[in-house]
């Protein structure tokens, strides 16, 4: 099976195996928690694909590590912000009657890779319950990291985000650049007064489906690349390639506390 639907001649196959000595020779150790974004075409031509990428994490997680991913549905929103592409007015109330209230057995992921939907369905995989930015873990750690998601902490302190803080968790940068990096968002909730949004969401309550608003922080990821950049130059970065990837593993406490610092510094 192909990834791509053209194969470069300078390419080579990638296999479970190999993904997971070039993992190794990254840094990746067993046990402990690792958050992982990913762009699996970016790695080349990898036989079984997303499927062979998630096992090749899980064998060198081992049994006491937890694998962790966003599955996020933004598409689950108040259709009033929707820009690619925007609906028409008058549809606004239609979507926010009708559109399917979030399931976190049934419900895709949407925009964060092809490898995120492989993990949500591994046995034993739990998934934490907000309609828009949830995610997905595997692991002795998988109950505690997912549990509790709060509706209007949707990447902050009542997010799988704190809690992967709290163990002292690694992040995975496998194909993608800082641009995908989530966890730069818990710094976003951590700045004195954090800009707020009002948003929306369909959701399954014990009365059935219902529409419901909340506030959260405004998410903006416009300078994650510049944080990204400035925080690889403190060398606190492991850069490397698996397959035909550019890779970054680091710290997600290191990176949440410089961006802290980075966006007080920017926005004074």
């Amino acid at each position: 099976m192909a990834e791509r639907a053209t194969i470069e001649a300078s390419d080579v196959p990638r296999t479970r195996a190999s993904i997971a000595t070039e993992l190794r020779g990254l840094g990746v150790a067993p046990g402990g928690a690792l958050l992982v974004h990913t762009a699996v075409s970016r790695l080349g031509w990898v036989c079984g694909g997303p499927v062979a990428v998630a096992q090749a994490l899980l064998d060198v997680l081992g049994p006491d590590g937890t694998l962790v991913v966003p599955t996020h549905t933004t598409g689950n929103s108040d259709p009033a912000r929707w820009e690619h592409p925007p609906v028409p007015n008058a549809w606004w109330p239609v979507i926010r009657e009708h559109m399917p209230a979030f399931d976190p057995q049934i419900t895709p992921s949407r925009g964060v890779g092809a490898l995120p939907e492989v993990v949500r369905t591994l046995p034993g995989a739990r998934r934490s319950a907000h309609p828009q930015l949830s995610f997905a873990a595997v692991g002795p750690q998988a109950e505690h990291i997912t549990a509790g998601h709060v509706l209007a902490s949707g990447l902050g302190e009542g997010s799988p985000l704190a809690r992967l803080y709290e163990l002292d968790a690694e992040i995975l940068l496998l194909g993608v650049g800082h641009a995908s990096n989530t966890s730069l968002h818990l710094a976003e909730y951590r700045v004195a007064e954090p800009r707020h949004r009002r948003t929306g969401a369909a959701v399954t309550t014990p009365a059935g489906r219902r529409w419901v608003t909340y506030d959260d922080v405004d998410h903006d990821s416009d300078a994650f690349d510049a944080i990204g950049a400035a925080f690889d130059a403190s060398a606190r970065t492991r850069v490397g390639r698996v397959g035909s990837a550019d890779c970054r593993l680091l710290r997600q406490r290191d990176a949440v506390d410089f961006a802290v610092e980075w966006l007080e510094r920017d926005r004074a």
